[in-house]
Order: C-alpha cells, then sequence, then structure tokens
C-alpha cells in the first residue's frame, strides 16, 4: 500500500468505529500508534512499528505526533452559519430578563437575522463567513452541516445556499447544505401563515431542488413557528421531491416534532429537550439520529437539557453539535459543546467523543465517509496537545489542539 501522508509515534489514536449499525458505536484506542492515507484516503491505522507496511510515495507529508493525542475530525452536524450582522443585544436582553419566546415574538430572533441577510449582498455573506470557517478549522471541525434559514423568500434561501455551494469551492471544510426555508414566518406573512408554506413547498423548494443546493430539507417545528401539522405538510412534500429530512423538533416544549421525525423517516432530529422514552423507541425503529445541542441551553440560559443518557441506554447513536448561530449559540468551538457534553449531558468523555464525529457523521448520513480513524475513510484527524481524551473537556475554554489534517492535507498548526 502506498502513502503519501503518515502520522506516526502518536501517544494514543482515539477513535470510535463505525459498524454501519443504528446502535451506539464501540471505542478503540491504538498506542505508539500510526495511521496513512493515499490521496486522502486512510489506508493504514495501527502500530507505529507496522508502519513498514505502507511505501512512503516521494514527497509525502510525514507529521512526527510524540506525546500527542489523535482523534478524528469533529463532525458539527447542526450549524446556521450563513447570517449577516450578530445578535449581542439578544445578549443583553436575556440578562435583563426577557425569554427568547419574548424576544422572537417582539420581532428579534430568527426574524431579525432575516432582515439582516436580505440586506447584504452574496458577495459579503462570502466574506463575513469565511472567517468563522477557519474558526471551525481551528478548533478540529473538518466537516459541518450548513443551513439556510435566515432569507425566507425564494431570491434569498437561494443566495444563502449559492453561499454553502461557493464556500465547499472556496475552503477546505466541507459543508453538508440543508435548506431551511420553514425557519420562521417572516415579517410579511405573520398573518398568512398558509401562504407562507405554500411559498415553501411550491416556489423554494422546486428552484433549491432543480439547482441541486441543498441535500437537507429541515424546518423549525414550535407552537410559536410551525405546528406538527404544518411540519409534517412541508416535510412529506419535501420528501417527495426527494430531500433528505431533518427537523429542529421538542426544543423548548413537547410538541411532537420527535414522532414526526420517526414517522417521516428523517435521517435526525434536533434538540429534543422535550422528549420521553415513547419518542426514542419509535427514533431507534425508525433509525432517526438524535442531535443534541447543549451549548443552545446553556447559552438561552435554561436548565433543561436533553436525557442523553437515557437515550443511550434504549440504544440510540447520539450526536451533539455545536447549533452554532447568531442568537442562541455563537460558537464555532466543538471542544466546548465537549465539556457541556460531559457536564450537562452526563456522557463520558469517550462517549462524548463520539457523539462529535461518527454519530454526528450519522447525523448527516456521512457514516461512510467521516467520523472515524478506519481504512478507507476520509483522512481528517487532530492531533491534541493534551496527556490524555479526558484532558480535552476538562481543560476547557482554551485551544489544545496542535494540528488539524483535512483529507490527508495539514488545514491548520498552532
Amino acid at each position: 500500500m502506498r502513502a503519501d501522508f503518515i502520522i506516526k509515534n502518536c501517544a494514543e489514536i482515539v477513535t470510535p468505529l463505525g459498524s454501519g449499525e443504528f446502535k451506539p458505536a464501540s471505542f478503540e484506542t491504538i498506542t505508539d500508534g500510526a495511521l496513512a492515507a493515499f490521496e486522502g484516503e486512510i489506508v493504514f491505522v495501527g502500530k507505529t512499528a507496522e508502519l513498514d507496511k505502507v511505501e512512503t510515495v516521494q514527497g509525502a507529508e510525514i507529521i512526527e505526533a510524540t506525546g500527542k493525542i489523535v482523534t478524528p475530525g469533529f463532525v458539527d452536524s447542526h450549524t446556521h452559519p450563513i447570517f449577516g450582522d450578530t445578535r449581542e443585544n439578544e445578549f443583553e436582553m436575556r440578562i435583563a430578563g426577557k425569554s427568547y419566546e419574548e424576544i422572537a415574538l417582539a420581532g428579534g430572533g430568527i426574524r431579525s437575522s432575516v432582515r439582516s441577510l436580505r440586506n447584504t449582498s452574496k458577495e459579503e455573506l462570502v466574506e463575513r463567513i469565511l472567517p468563522r470557517l477557519d474558526r471551525f478549522i481551528e478548533y478540529g471541525t473538518t466537516t459541518i452541516e450548513a443551513k439556510s434559514g435566515y432569507g425566507l423568500t425564494c431570491e434569498d434561501e437561494i443566495k444563502s445556499l449559492e453561499v454553502i455551494n461557493e464556500l465547499n469551492q472556496r475552503h477546505p471544510l466541507d459543508l453538508v447544505p440543508t435548506f431551511l426555508g420553514a425557519h420562521e414566518i417572516p415579517d410579511e406573512y405573520r398573518d398568512n401563515n398558509d401562504g407562507y408554506i405554500d411559498l415553501v413547498i411550491n416556489e423554494m423548494m422546486p428552484e433549491v431542488k432543480e439547482r441541486n443546493l441543498a441535500e437537507f430539507c429541515d424546518i423549525f417545528c414550535e407552537s410559536h413557528v410551525f405546528s406538527v401539522k404544518d411540519c409534517r405538510k412541508i416535510l412529506s412534500a419535501a420528501k417527495d421531491a426527494g430531500f433528505k429530512l431533518k427537523i429542529h423538533a421538542d426544543q423548548l416544549t413537547r410538541n411532537g416534532g420527535t414522532a414526526l421525525a420517526a414517522e417521516l423517516g428523517a435521517t435526525s432530529a434536533d434538540h429534543l429537550e422535550y422528549t420521553d422514552e415513547n419518542d426514542w423507541e419509535k427514533m431507534v425503529n425508525s433509525r432517526v439520529v438524535p442531535v443534541l445541542l447543549p451549548g443552545a441551553v446553556f447559552f438561552l440560559g435554561k436548565e433543561k437539557y436533553a436525557q442523553a443518557t437515557r437515550m443511550h441506554e434504549v440504544g440510540l447513536p447520539i450526536a451533539i453539535a455545536t447549533d452554532f448561530n447568531p442568537g442562541t449559540c455563537m460558537s464555532e468551538s466543538m471542544p466546548f459543546i465537549l465539556t457541556l457534553a460531559c457536564l450537562k449531558l452526563k456522557l463520558k468523555p469517550a462517549e462524548a467523543l463520539t457523539a462529535a464525529t461518527y454519530h454526528a457523521a450519522l447525523a448527516i448520513d456521512r457514516g461512510n465517509l467521516f467520523g472515524s480513524l478506519e481504512v478507507g475513510k476520509k483522512a481528517d484527524l487532530v492531533t491534541w496537545d493534551v496527556p490524555n481524551l479526558s484532558y480535552i473537556p476538562y481543560h476547557f475554554g482554551v485551544n489544545l489542539i496542535k494540528t488539524v489534517v483535512k483529507s490527508g492535507k495539514i488545514v491548520y498548526e498552532s
């Protein structure tokens, strides 16, 4: 086997193992580990002493990782990076006692970001977003799911998805595009919900599909936005059009969104703070990945976190993600989300890493490509200047990353 990228003498390579089954992944630790890749794909993972099996091509990139821990690159399976202005004013409003729902109903929240994005050109959006993608890479994320949803007109949703496509060409980060036209009811349709739903289904969706701009269709299922009835109508149309499905479900109230995700065979259901065992059994049977977003709970100042350990017990492969967005979780740092997952979701460090890598890849239908360090997968990995895996969530608020590798190429070094 030939290799144009090698990392060797790693103190430990720690990785989940992707079995392809719908259940929590097993986990492997290789001491004095090594990994080799050719043309971006892993061809060898094992002991450094076994590298003699690998033929190193001329000019190969070789990383000496003595004393370093190596993990897969993070897969951030729920982000909203396509926005114009930030919303730190709402942060202050929440500190003063306003709730997320009160801010939204008063015209803030998502609708505020909609007004901003509509007034921002495609070119300016690209330039604003590129530094955000750099920060994802800097904190070890090598793949993100990227949603539209701050345009809410056909023109501006298309603009947002075109920005994602352009960023995919310009930046080493992989962006998996999701159409989120049903993110909120825009100002001009506040008294005509049905009219906006028709716009999403009959104008936006066909245009997005014809241009092949998004793989997934998502929706915000909540009492002040789209009801379960609305969501069933929109997601059923999306499924018929050939989109894979996602749903923001049971975040602020228990509303039936998770059960709907199972009914329609969604790839993932996200948030899930107000779900229970009945929902989880349905998710297992329909192979719906739960994507938990503890950063949003934390940043909104709420106390009700998803019941991760109980979901794990019923056999769900839990994913975690940043929910990066300008209103409810303004952070690209997956290491900080690992800390929250350990403290608030009660996941062990190995479980949190698995949730942020292989299980997260399942949540964007990429389990065969990303999320674990195994032969045949993309050589997306991170080297950490830490003594062990547990140290990553333990020493929070700082960047402990030494190197980030995407498809066998170094894309960040501290």
